[in-house]
Parts: C-alpha cells; sequence; structure tokens
C-alpha cells in the first residue's frame, strides 16, 4: 500500500517524472552516451570517491574501494555496450515474435553503506538504458559520500544535455522518506540488509532486492593448492571482507591440509592461520550474543584481533579452523575472516557447504577451484545457490567480470532460496517492459496430432 507522499518526496517524484518523459524520447544511441558517461565520471573520481566513502563510513579501504570504482565502471560500460533496450530489440523470426522495449519510469533504490559508489552507479546505469529515471536512497551511514558521486553523474548528464533530475538523491536520513519512495516508484531495488529487502518486496509495487551473502569455496585436489587460496584470500581479504561476493568458509581436501597450511602462510596478501586454542576469543569478538559485531564490520585484520585480544603478525586475513558445521564461525563475517574446513571426499565437502548455506546465504554464490567437470557440476546440482564460479577470485567476479560472462552489477539476486525475485545478477534488462508482436505463422508452424501431443 502506497505511503503518501508528502512535499520533500512530491517533488522529487515530480522531477523525475519530467526528466523521465524527456528521456522516453530519446534513441538507442543518445541513452548509451549518458550510460556511459555515468561510468567514466565515477571511474574518473575514483580514488577521490574511495577515500570519501572510507572517511564517511568507517568502512574498508581507499586501495581496494579505488580499484572497485574503477573496475566495475568500467566492466559495466562494456557489458551495456551496443545491448539494444530501446524500441524493437529482438526479431525472432523462427516463432514470429518482434520484440519491443518500453520504460517502467521511475526506479526507486535504496543503496548500501558497504558499496556507497558503485551500488548507485550501477543502478543509474541500468535505469538510464531503460529510459527511466532514478530516485536513490542510500544508507545513512553513507549519504555524503553516495551524494558527491551522485552530484558528479547528474553533472555528467547536463554536460551531455540530458536532464539532471534523471538521477536524484533523497538527501535526509529519513526511513519514512525511504518507505515512501519504495511504495511510489514504478520498481523498486532493495541491495542491503535483510529488513529493508523484506520492507520493499512488501511496499505493494514491483520489487527486486537481494539476499544476503556467505560464499562457501571448495577446493578440489586436482587443482594448484598455492593458486586456490592464494585466490581465496585474496577475495577475503578485498575492502576488508564487506563484499557480499567475498569468500567466507573454505573446504580442503585432508590429504593436502599441510601443502594447505604453507599456502595460506604464503599468500600474497598476507594470511595469518589462528591457533584453534583462540578460537573461543575470535568467536567472542566476532558474534558477542551470537550477533555479528557491528563495530568490526568493515575493519582491517589487526583492529578483529585487537578486538579478540589476540597477538599477530602483520596481515590482511585471519583464518580460523572449524570442524563442527554448527559453529557459529562459518557464518557471514564482513570483517577479513574465514574459516577453514577439511574434507575427505568432494561429495562431503559439497554437503558441508551445502549446510553452511542452509543456515546462511542460500540463493547467493559458491567458489569452486576444481579441473574436474563432474565435480563441478555435481556441487552446481546439489548446492542452493545462484553462481557457481569456477576457478576465479569469486570477490571480484561474482559481480561479473571481464574474464566471465557473469552481467556486471552491485546487485546479486539470490533466487527464492534468498527471498528474491531474480536469480541473476540484476541488469538493465530488469528495468526494462517487453511488448511482444505475435505474427501469425500459419504458414511456417503446423498444428501437431494429438499422436505427437500425447506420445
Amino acid at each position: 500500500m502506497a505511503v503518501e507522499l508528502d512535499a520533500y518526496m512530491s517533488e522529487l517524484f515530480e522531477n523525475a517524472k519530467k526528466a523521465q518523459a524527456v528521456i522516453a524520447t530519446y534513441n538507442q544511441e543518445q541513452v548509451d552516451v549518458l550510460v556511459t558517461a555515468i561510468a567514466k565520471t565515477i571511474h574518473d573520481h575514483a580514488a577521490e570517491l574511495a577515500e570519501l566513502a572510507v572517511e564517511i563510513t568507517k568502512m574498508g579501504n581507499v586501495a581496494d574501494k579505488t580499484a572497485k570504482n574503477k573496475n566495475k565502471s568500467r566492466h559495466i560500460a562494456w557489458d551495456l555496450k551496443g545491448k539494444k533496450s530501446v524500441d524493437i530489440i529482438e526479431y525472432d523470426d523462427a516463432e514470429g515474435i518482434v520484440k519491443v522495449a518500453k520504460p517502467i519510469g521511475i526506479v526507486g533504490a535504496i543503496t548500501p553503506v558497504t558499496n556507497p559508489i558503485v551500488t548507485p552507479m550501477s543502478n543509474a546505469m541500468f535505469a538510464l538504458k531503460g529510459r527511466n529515471a532514478i530516485i536513490i536512497s542510500a544508507h545513512h551511514s553513507a549519504t555524503e559520500c553516495s551524494k558527491k558521486a551522485i552530484e558528479y553523474m547528474r553533472a555528467a548528464l547536463k554536460e551531455n544535455g540530458a536532464p539532471e533530475d534523471l538521477i536524484q538523491l533523497v538527501d535526509d536520513h529519513s526511513r519514512i522518506h525511504t518507505q515512501m519512495l519504495i511504495s511510489n516508484a514504478d520498481i523498486a531495488i532493495a541491495t542491503g540488509g535483510a529488513g529493508m529487502v523484506t520492507a520493499t518486496y512488501s511496499s505493494g509495487r514491483p520489487a527486486l532486492g537481494v539476499g544476503a551473502g556467505n560464499v562457501q569455496a571448495i577446493v578440489d585436489d586436482d587443482v594448484d593448492i598455492k593458486d586456490a587460496i592464494n585466490k581465496i584470500i585474496t577475495g577475503r581479504g578485498f575492502d576488508y571482507g564487506i563484499i557480499c561476493t567475498g569468500e567466507q568458509s573454505m573446504f580442503v581436501p585432508e590429504s593436502k591440509y599441510e601443502e594447505v597450511k604453507e599456502a595460506i602462510a604464503a599468500a600474497e596478501v598476507g594470511a595469518y592461520l589462528v591457533p584453534k586454542a583462540e578460537n573461543d576469543k575470535m568467536r567472542d569478538a566476532m558474534f558477542p550474543g551470537g550477533a555479528m559485531n557491528k563495530k568490526i564490520v568493515g575493519k582491517s585484520a589487526k583492529h578483529v584481533a585487537e578486538a579478540a585480544g589476540i597477538n599477530i603478525p602483520e596481515c590482511k586475513v585471519l583464518v580460523v579452523e572449524a570442524d563442527d558445521m554448527a559453529d557459529i564461525l562459518g557464518k557471514e563475517k564482513m570483517f577479513p575472516v574465514i574459516t577453514l574446513y577439511k574434507y575427505k571426499t568432494w561429495e562431503e565437502a559439497v554437503e558441508k557447504a551445502y549446510t553452511n548455506l542452509m543456515r546462511e546465504g542460500a540463493g547467493h554464490s559458491i567458489a569452486l577451484h576444481s579441473n574436474n567437470k563432474e565435480h563441478v557440476e555435481y556441487a552446481a546440482v546439489k548446492c542452493p545457490v545462484s553462481r557457481i564460479v569456477v576457478n576465479q577470485v569469486c570477490a571480484s567476479s561474482g559481480g561479473g567480470a571481464f574474464h566471465n560472462g557473469l552481467h556486471g552489477t552491485n546487485t546479486l539476486g539470490c533466487g527464492t532460496w534468498g527471498g528474491n525475485s531474480i536469480s541473476e545478477n540484476l541488469t538493465y534488462y530488469h528495468l526494462i517492459n517487453v511488448a511482444r508482436i505475435a505474427y501469425n505463422m500459419a504458414d511456417k508452424k503446423a498444428v501437431p496430432t494429438d499422436e505427437q501431443i500425447w506420445a
């Protein structure tokens, strides 16, 4: 049920409506110029926006955020290049179907504190690609840095002769204004906490939300152990562990355990295997009272270790060992800590990963390090996830990458497992309406006989 707009939100919606009426007249070339311009300005201000994001949110680190701002803007721009989203977008001559793309209207987007720059960017790019306007409600702890990113995007629109109000920000910290946004937009996108995603799906409007991450990484015995472990550790350490695609637990062959420990010690970004005797301290620091410690979310390994009261060498990732699948260490950790498990058979590893996913993170992703196609497909069939990333750093690949075929995004659907309406990476075609012209194909499509139908 719609929440009645107040004067402030009415103005935003009126601005969006006027701007959307303009872009609705644009051709494909005009639209694509704007989409590229949005990505380019974030790319060009990547370092500045990264510094501001760390300063405002107190999460992550500047180097990784800079890399993320640059890489995401480049990849999403490339991923959208050449894709048809205006008027006639596809001819299916065999079926006599012609697809016609039409705008949805006004997109309302809720963006998270963990990704305050590239999520507004990608959502804006997808919205504009479909000739929509977008109004963004950033997390209250990230409003100021998201605002700066949106200022740059609006300036890019103006520079290219388009209405600035195609992209707007709810510039306050009001929960009621967020509710007004999602209940009055033509479609809502929620990227963030479970509560906000649930609220978005309950708004009475069409909605796209994403589920929680808890990526399980499984290492086969046929791969280069050092390479696989290095990739997993790299993913876990990226931006101090706040990426939803970051690896959370890893399952390694018992027969290669000594080699695994050596690989952990040799990891390029720096990793430390915490002695099991310190596990209780780690549990208490990470999950006091059974809930994730918000005070250490997005903090460094050193910060986490200090919270646990343990001494560690200089490193970027902490590795903790676990045996019991009921151990709280197997849950999602939004800081640079990864849990290590041993397995005897591939089937056992997959079952353990399944158990963790069903506790938390079902629908999201798994990372497989294997050269065995049967093993990969076995895990893909058994695990309730939307993405299976093979022999890659999941943190930087699950949201799409130049080296794989996943759509570039910062909003990863988790299907019905995660309470979501999509089980793939959100992209532009989720923000368009498609009409289908159906021609009479009686001269090309024979009516089947009853024998054929019921055979």
